[in-house]
């Protein structure tokens, strides 16, 4: 069965670094806190808003080793007053969880759009930047530096 996994984030500048830096966090959550392999997964949406244009957010999945999924990225809707410097990710996921077992990840300012779907621990940015270099290196979504994702 197909199951879309949300989330999304926001950056504090619109550079290539800041930009490839918040997609890839993302990214490395929801990868992490719902076991995704990418052989598992039909393809990823990448949207952002329209002030953040220094660099393509899906590269930062190429940089995870997602070479053979289809990625796409797309501006989201310029609505008056909505969140700025955002990055959403939707990636669409074979899976035998059922759509409650799904874990979505809205972290930062992006907390605001989905606070119903909010319930991670604060996430230890360092923490995960060191498991992010494991899973780059091992392409092991199970790789854990400890029980806590988002401690």
């Amino acid at each position: 069965m197909c199951r879309g996994v949300r989330g999304a984030t926001t950056v504090e500048e619109n550079s290539r670094e800041a930009i490839l830096r918040g997609a890839r966090q993302l990214l490395a959550l929801m990868i992490r806190l719902n076991e995704i392999d990418a052989e598992d997964v039909a393809s990823a949406i990448f949207s952002v808003t329209p002030d953040l244009d220094a660099e393509f957010p899906a590269l930062a999945a190429r940089q995870l080793g997602w070479f053979d999924v289809p990625l796409l990225c797309t501006n989201e809707i310029p609505v008056q007053d909505s969140l700025q410097r955002c990055i959403r990710i939707l990636i669409n996921w074979n899976t035998c969880k059922t759509q409650h077992e799904v874990n979505h990840v809205y972290i930062r300012e992006a907390i605001q759009l989905r606070p119903d779907l909010c319930n991670l621990p604060p996430v230890d940015f360092e923490e995960l930047e060191g498991w992010i270099g494991e899973y780059m290196a091992t392409g092991d979504a199970t790789v854990r530096s400890d029980d806590q994702p988002g401690a």
